[in-house]
């Protein structure tokens, strides 16, 4: 999945400011960069048809609200990188963590470390299941 700048500030603002039309986000997002509103109203519809937004009318003009929460996106956007250049088996994308890793703070890194205990407890449960 592939997303461009407008695509990606339109999220921002809408995990911020649910339930908003079209005239909104433009208000805003005109803030931060030259855009028309038919230009705005694009992206909103390329999200919307991506799954990642949700919209109901009210009136004569839709609101729009993110159907994904941000780290769901972001979890979806490093698996489809990773599955374009990681083969099985492979380590690029531990590696790749590791390297953003060395950015993190303290208190960053513990809790990456208590992320990946639920996901080893995760696993645990799912491998005692299967017995």
């Amino acid at each position: 999945m592939f997303l461009g700048e407008l695509e990606k500030q339109v999220l921002q603002y809408l995990w911020s400011s649910p339930g908003v039309d079209v005239k909104h986000v433009h208000a805003e997002l005109s803030k931060q960069r030259d855009s028309s509103l038919n230009t705005v109203q694009s992206a909103l519809e390329r999200l919307f048809k991506k799954g990642l937004l949700s919209r109901e009318k009210q009136g004569h003009a839709y609101l729009y609200r993110a159907e994904i929460a941000r780290d769901d996106l972001i979890a979806r956007l490093i698996d489809s990188v990773a599955s374009d250049f990681v083969s099985k088996g492979e380590n690029s994308l531990i590696a790749a963590f590791s390297s953003v890793s060395t950015e993190m703070d303290e208190e960053q890194l513990d809790q990456l470390e208590q992320l990946i205990e639920i996901q080893r407890q995760q696993l645990k449960k799912g491998d005692s299941s299967a017995d």
